[in-house]
């Protein structure tokens, strides 16, 4: 993907649709993917990435020259508070933000009960994550206003999470398919967490807690518990449409995304 956004930095910064970091894991710009007719999803707009607790100076000068006018935090209280993001001196982006929490502690983060990991527990743990994530008050709070906010605000935007793979995957896949990209693209976006090059990063901010909650965990589980797989996307989309019978279904009635919204943002965000 080449950015067309005069706000997006060099190409040198970049590996793929990957941002160079040394503290931020898995800064990437989802943008760039075909839509019916001729166009793409802008690039240099749409951002998704991990926490900024330890993101660097140069981290913090590379956010400032990408212009972000909205960050969606998809974080709860609890671990904004724990993990604090850094922020650049001229921060001055409006921080949507859920007040309570938005998850009960998921398994890579070292939560959800001390037992064995092995890679099947890891899968579970993480599909029930997935399973749980569309019916969730709190992350159905924080979807809406996403959305909300990409309707309403101009320039660029940057969603994340603790990890930038679970709560932060769904998002940048619920706008996709709004925005009319292929479901087999949108699955593609998702999976590229695991070729993020800066895994050293999460490993470093999670795997002492997971390590210290379930002992040694073997490589297979810690790819399931800090990766993603193609099940994950999809379990969540099949609860959804079990419940509201399709995808587009529950965009309309439970977050709020409607035909009109829907052509605003893809006359917004297709070029």
């Amino acid at each position: 993907m080449t950015s067309d956004s005069p706000q997006a930095v060099s190409n040198s910064a970049r590996i793929g649709p990957f941002y160079v970091t040394q503290g931020i894991h898995n800064l990437r710009d989802y943008g760039g993917y075909a839509v019916p007719g001729e166009g793409r999803v802008r690039t240099g707009v749409l951002l998704r990435s991990g926490q900024h607790m330890e993101a660097s100076d140069g981290d913090l000068a590379l956010l400032e020259k990408l212009d972000i006018r909205t960050v969606i935090d998809l974080r709860g209280t609890s671990e904004r508070e724990g993990f604090p993001c850094r922020r650049h001196a001229n921060f001055a982006a409006q921080v949507i933000a859920y007040d309570g929490e938005t998850t009960n502690s998921p398994p890579h983060e070292g939560g959800g009960g001390q037992i064995v990991m092995t890679a099947e527990k890891a899968r579970e743990r993480m599909l029930a994550v997935y399973t749980r994530m569309p019916v969730n008050p709190a992350m159905i709070w924080v979807f809406r206003e996403y959305f909300n906010a990409l309707d309403a605000n101009e320039g660029g935007s940057l969603v994340h999470c603790f990890a930038g793979k679970d709560r932060t995957g769904i998002a940048a896949s619920l706008l996709l398919h709004v925005l009319g990209v292929h479901h087999d693209d949108v699955v593609g976006e998702f999976l590229l967490t695991n070729e993020a090059p800066t895994r050293a990063i999460l490993e470093r901010q999670s795997l002492p807690r997971m390590e210290a909650h379930y002992g040694t965990i073997p490589p297979d589980a810690l790819h399931n518990l800090m990766g993603v797989l193609p099940e994950y996307i999809e379990t969540y989309i099949a609860k959804v449409t079990a419940d509201h019978g399709s995808l587009d279904a529950y965009l309309e009635t439970i977050l709020g995304v409607d035909g009109p919204r829907k052509e605003r943002l893809r006359a917004k965000l297709v070029a």
